[in-house]
């Protein structure tokens, strides 16, 4: 059933996403450079201001709330100080903690980065990404069997920090065919071949390079075809969308292959691109919108965030505002 863009902005609204992966913590320390220090040839940054996100995994959620849907999280946090923050950041913005399983044998990921003049200095991590044990992965199953079946699709965000591997995705995949919920997935390397059977999975150049060990040169499109079928083909997935930066996306499903072009934009900071477009996408993918529009919206919100210092989340009105002066 076609519908206009109001209408499946308004059907955002009564989605609800299982969102599957890595929470962290982007901290931001705001400043200005006057002078180089004299013990080292680095700058001096005067703090002008702290601020406090989420990020990863929970930077999806927020994005997936700001489009009008309920996020769900299952993931991992410390039992540190940084995992109190993250939990309250979470319930201040509205979102269940139900499906956060806490550590006593990692620490919560705080990324901080470092911002001068708009100028980005230095970034610093703090995190472990080391496997989840098998009593954090019993727990994190026994969410997601709790969690899934009041879902409509399921986001698998992996930052490669250990929450997500083989099994936990081959679980999650049998229990969401088995609900006819699709999964969509942002990889990251360590996990890369493991995603088999996905509804639609959400690769950078980077990552195909790393993940399928091919030669892949920005804008060689026999390159990225032979790249996209080959995926198709390890994986079993129904599709593939290759966000190509700068090149704009590639979209191999449901029978249907396109390359569309980026939109002209003045990019302040990429971070957090990534997971606007994966929550564009699977929010579409839900409501059953063909690739064209799942790609054309993801396209989009991807690049209206790029437009914002530090990692934030797509604005809605903003996203209708843009899709419909482009009529997509």
């Amino acid at each position: 059933m076609a519908r206009t863009l109001p209408q499946i902005f308004q059907a955002f609204n009564e989605l609800r996403v299982l969102i599957i992966g890595d929470v962290m913590l982007d901290s931001y320390i705001w400043g200005a450079v006057e002078r180089i220090s004299p013990e080292a040839p680095v700058p001096i940054v005067t703090v002008k201001k702290r601020d406090l996100r989420l990020g990863g995994a929970a930077n999806v959620a927020l994005n997936v709330q700001a489009l009008g849907a309920t996020p769900v999280l299952v993931a991992l946090c410390g039992e540190d100080e940084a995992g109190k923050k993250l939990r309250t950041i979470l319930e201040q913005q509205g979102m269940s903690t139900e499906g956060l399983v806490v550590s006593s044998t990692r620490p919560t990921t705080v990324k901080t980065r470092v911002i001068a003049s708009s100028q980005h200095v230095v970034r610093v991590d703090e995190e472990s990404d080391k496997e989840s044990n098998s009593q954090e992965e019993n727990q994190l199953v026994e969410r997601i069997h709790k969690l899934l079946p009041s879902c409509q699709v399921v986001i698998f965000e992996d930052y490669d920090k250990g929450v997500i591997n083989e099994s936990l995705v081959a679980k999650t995949v049998a229990l969401a065919k088995q609900q006819q919920v699709p999964t969509v997935v942002d990889p990251k390397k360590r996990n890369f071949l493991a995603y088999k059977g996905v509804s639609l999975f959400k690769p950078n150049l980077k990552e195909m390079r790393e993940g399928l060990k091919v030669e892949l040169e920005s804008g060689n499109q026999e390159q990225l075809e032979t790249a996209v079928e080959l995926l198709k083909q390890k994986l079993a997935v129904e599709g593939v969308m290759a966000t190509l930066s700068e090149q704009g996306v590639y979209i191999d499903y449901q029978s249907q292959k396109l390359k569309l072009p980026a939109h002209p934009r003045e990019i302040a900071d990429v971070s957090g691109a990534g997971d606007t477009v994966v929550s564009i996408a699977a929010l579409c993918v839900a409501l059953q919108l063909p690739p064209r529009q799942i790609a054309e919206l993801s396209n989009l919100g991807g690049g209206l965030v790029c437009q914002h210092v530090g990692v934030v989340p797509i604005n809605k009105q903003e996203l209708l505002q843009e899709a419909a002066g482009l009529k997509l």
